[in-house]
């Protein structure tokens, strides 16, 4: 009987499911919208989840009912609680097993590939995680208002405050501040209707302005990117103190800042070896190695 593996990658503002023989081998992917296990008590995650199983099942053209004989891991935005994994896990799934990890998790372990070593998830969320001889030593990620230190969704909340501010007359507004303005409805009370409605993801959709103005020398730019490295500042020495001697950026926002940390942090900064979502397949095939 063909044993299955279904690996998840679950963003605050996509979700990528990938399914793969018994040898790993990749047979088919898919992506489907945010799933986030804090977001609506999980439910769009669960959604995104199973739409995209239908979908990588009917792309590799195995039959849907061959889920009985598929092992999943998930490795999930949100999971930082124990208890959101666990009540994640008992949902109606239909596969033979499920483990739910934070997304942390299987970001790790695709960039090392089981080798000692940290990484830092740079999205919509931020956190970051290292294995040192073994121990796990987790930091961050603890979510949106309290948390996320790194994040594009962090950092987009500054910058539509930041514009806010410039175009209230505290100071000069900037083309960025402007350009954010214009995005965002041209005025302060169109900004401010939309403030109120936004999600994690939606502070993050400012990124590309903010990483092409800082391109342009734009001096608001500047000043939150010097925010933004002050916080990787400050994860690098948390890992640092624990022995670890290299590091893996993941994460879209991440991935566009990497040349900065290479300049910043030498040769601490490493190439992830594989993207969380193999990660995930190899902590399913790990996991279930022997059911």
């Amino acid at each position: 009987m063909p044993k299955f593996y279904l690996g998840v990658d679950g963003g605050g503002t996509n979700c990528r499911v990938r399914l793969a023989d018994e040898n790993l081998k990749t047979l088919a992917e898919a992506t489907n919208g945010r799933s986030n296990l804090q977001l609506e008590n999980g439910d769009p995650a669960y959604r995104s989840i199973l739409d995209g199983t239908r979908q990588v099942f009917e792309k590799a053209g195995v039959d849907f009912a061959q889920t009985a004989n598929t092992y999943a891991c998930f490795g999930m935005a949100g999971a930082r609680l124990i208890s959101a994994r666990d009540e994640f896990e008992t949902r109606d799934w239909p596969f033979s097993r499920v483990k739910v990890y934070d997304d942390i998790d299987i970001a790790r372990a695709g960039a090392h590939e089981g080798e000692d070593g940290a990484v830092i998830i740079v999205g919509t969320g931020s956190a970051g995680l290292a294995l040192v001889r073994g121990e796990r030593h987790q930091v961050g990620g603890w979510g949106f208002p309290v948390g996320d230190q790194m994040s594009g969704a962090i950092l987009g909340r500054e910058l539509a405050r930041l514009t806010v501010e410039a175009h209230d007359g505290f100071f000069d507004p900037t083309p960025l501040t402007q350009a954010v303005l214009d995005k965002l409805g041209g005025d302060l009370d169109t900004l401010m209707d939309w403030s109120f409605k936004a999600e994690p993801a939606d502070f993050g959709s400012l990124m590309p302005l903010f990483i092409d103005y800082f391109e342009k020398g734009d001096p608001i730019a500047k000043k939150l990117m010097d925010l933004q490295l002050s916080y990787v500042d400050a994860y690098v020495s948390w890992f640092k103190r624990r022995g670890v001697d290299k590091m893996a950026v993941v994460g879209g926002f991440g991935r566009r800042l990497n040349p900065l940390f290479l300049e910043r942090y030498g040769n601490f900064i490493v190439d992830p070896r594989s993207e969380p979502l193999h990660g995930a397949i190899l902590l399913a095939h790990q996991h279930f190695a022997n059911a």
